[in-house]
């Protein structure tokens, strides 16, 4: 499924969110090829079970866990449900986020303002919020949340997803701080146009629409999500055993400027 060999986690235990699609797919492949016990947490429930079968196919050990992450109650239930089929959590990648398209503000409803920062940043903050004293109890752990470019720098049109992906830097920075202490690492993921079915809805679906999304990228490219996986376990490896309260950018050069 992935190329993680090399990374041994075998003993270990991640509960990454957005897990049936996308970066948080293949961090779950990934995950499970070095080894590692994966919790697989979605909102959809048939796309949690794919991931699950797949990584059992290849030998690995995961659990499906349907889980909204705005609210509370089944935020720790998946928390629980993980530490029960698995004994540990380890690792946490709250990955699961949606984005606003091409937007001017005026235009964006207060529906999809509230949406956006429920899923993106009340989804953080209460995975967070459950994960932590696990972990402190267990004598530490790593977390990753998934921010953006859009966390770092500012897009035309987007201006309400750029606000909830600078909310998740803010809030993994400041909580880094308090965990400093309890052996917890907390760093942020801010990936660059990654080739996800997100983009495929950002683009309209067009060769165009992914034309114009390549152009913004100074290597010429979309980041594969495997790409985006291997950033996540080496940020949780003991190679990332100094590093917290980091904003990692993975973006081919997008947040370095104009060139």
């Amino acid at each position: 499924m992935s190329n993680a060999q090399n990374y041994k986690f075998a003993g270990k235990t991640a509960f990454i969110t957005g897990a049936g699609s996308g970066i948080g797919r293949a961090t779950a492949f990934a995950f499970a090829d070095a080894g590692a016990n994966v919790a697989v947490v979605d909102i959809n429930p048939t796309a949690a079970a794919e991931t699950v079968k797949r990584i059992e196919e290849s030998g690995g050990k995961a659990t499906a866990i349907a889980c909204d992450v705005t609210n509370s109650d089944q935020v720790k239930a998946a928390v629980d449900r993980c530490v029960q089929a698995f004994g540990a959590l380890n690792f946490a990648f709250n990955n699961a986020g949606i984005e606003q398209g091409v937007v001017p503000l005026t235009e964006v409803s207060e529906e999809l303002f509230d949406r956006l920062f429920a899923i993106n940043v009340k989804g953080v903050y209460l995975c967070m919020k459950h994960q932590i004293p696990v972990m402190d109890k267990s004598g530490g752990g790593v977390i990753v949340n998934t921010a953006s470019t859009a966390g770092v720098l500012s897009i035309r049109n987007q201006g309400s997803y750029c606000a909830t992906k600078y909310a998740v830097v803010a809030l993994t920075k400041s909580t880094a701080l308090e965990v400093a202490g309890a052996k917890i690492r907390i760093n942020a993921l801010c990936p660059g146009i990654t080739d996800t079915p997100m983009i495929e809805r950002v683009s309209g679906g067009t060769e165009a629409g992914r034309t114009r999304l390549i152009g913004q990228e100074p290597v010429g490219r979309f980041a594969r999500p495997e790409e985006m996986a291997r950033a996540t376990m080496w940020l949780c490896s003991d190679d990332g055993a100094f590093i917290t309260g980091a904003a990692l950018n993975i973006d081919g050069g997008q947040s370095a400027g104009i060139g």
